[in-house]
């Protein structure tokens, strides 16, 4: 009997260290293990050409592989959905966008996902303002100069965005209300066919994140005319904000961040949340992302829940106040 007691503490103390670590490995993000990056918009995309340079380093933190899957349509839904329906182990993250977690719950009458209830908030990553770029042959070199020439020909200038719905889309509708003009919204499938109809100079004005057209703008070949962040943009520090032109409080970004699939223990949540904390503070993310005109910014877990929570009420006010919903709906 004595024997058995001592055999049973004996095991008791050995295993009781092993406790902790057990529960550590939990936490462990599938360290070693492939995992999938999500990204609902085309590749070379604004979203995509944040993710991969991500995705890149935040395999390098977790000593995995992260694979870029692509799934693009239906404004970053069909996305949003794969991510959704998927297993809450780690092995699938989703870059979410300022549209897919913001201004969808309100532009769309129905989502097949829930954008707060069928995810687990892991960490913010970047943000960048919209652009309003021009192409050279409009008569206008700066915001004001645009203003004028909308006014005296109301409806008349076009202008292009990635989509219904998209960051650079609302923003313009939210300036022509701002400075009491009317342009033309000509809508297309991703910010790659629009840039290049500006360039051609079919279309004479595009609203869309500066990253999209950042090179062709240091080449010359657009002029930047404003952003639409508060503050001046690192990339093109002589383009002034739509707020310092005459248009006070003006303010929109588009952003993106990590979010798993509902119900992510805890534990990894957390994990995860403390590795892409590390990776959007590294000097080499900041390296790629800061000459494209894109600030790294971290909000991690409830920070992260509740900036979504208020960006979900920003939009939602701007896409009421702007009749947007009406466009989607037809």
């Amino acid at each position: 009997m004595q024997r058995r007691r001592f055999l049973v503490s004996a095991f008791a103390a050995s295993t009781a260290g092993l406790l902790p670590r057990a529960r550590t490995a939990v936490a462990q993000p599938v360290a070693g293990m492939q995992i999938r990056l999500i990204v609902p918009f085309p590749s070379g995309g604004p979203s995509d050409i944040v993710a991969r340079p991500f995705a890149e380093l935040l395999g390098d933190a977790l000593r995995s592989v992260v694979i870029v899957d692509n799934r693009a349509g239906a404004g970053g839904t069909i996305g949003a959905d794969a991510a959704a329906r998927s297993s809450p182990d780690g092995r699938t993250l989703f870059f979410a966008t300022v549209g897919t977690h913001a201004i969808n719950p309100t532009l769309y009458k129905s989502l097949p996902y829930d954008a707060v209830r069928d995810f687990t908030p892991i960490a913010l990553v970047a943000e960048a303002p919209v652009a309003i770029i021009a192409n050279p042959a409009l008569p206008a070199s700066n915001l004001g100069e645009l203003i004028a020439l909308a006014k005296r020909a109301p409806g008349k200038l076009s202008y292009g965005s990635a989509g219904n719905g998209t960051p650079g889309h609302l923003t313009a509708e939210m300036f022509k209300t701002a400075t009491a003009i009317d342009i033309q919204h000509v809508p297309y499938k991703g910010s790659a066919p629009a840039l290049s109809d500006l360039l051609a100079g079919r279309i004479k004005i595009m609203f869309d994140p500066v990253q999209t057209t950042l090179a062709q703008v240091h080449a010359g070949n657009l002029w930047a005319l404003a952003i639409s962040s508060k503050a001046r943009s690192l990339a093109l520090p002589n383009v002034p904000t739509i707020a310092e032109s005459g248009f006070p409080g003006f303010e929109t970004t588009a952003w993106w961040g990590v979010f798993a699939p509902a119900k992510l223990p805890s534990e990894m949540a957390t994990s995860l949340a403390v590795r892409i904390a590390k990776v959007v503070n590294s000097e080499s993310f900041r390296g790629k992302m800061e000459p494209l005109g894109v600030r790294p910014t971290v909000l991690t877990l409830g920070d992260f829940a509740e900036f979504q929570r208020a960006e979900i009420a920003k939009w939602g006010k701007a896409i009421h106040d702007s009749g947007v919903t009406e466009i989607i709906s037809r």
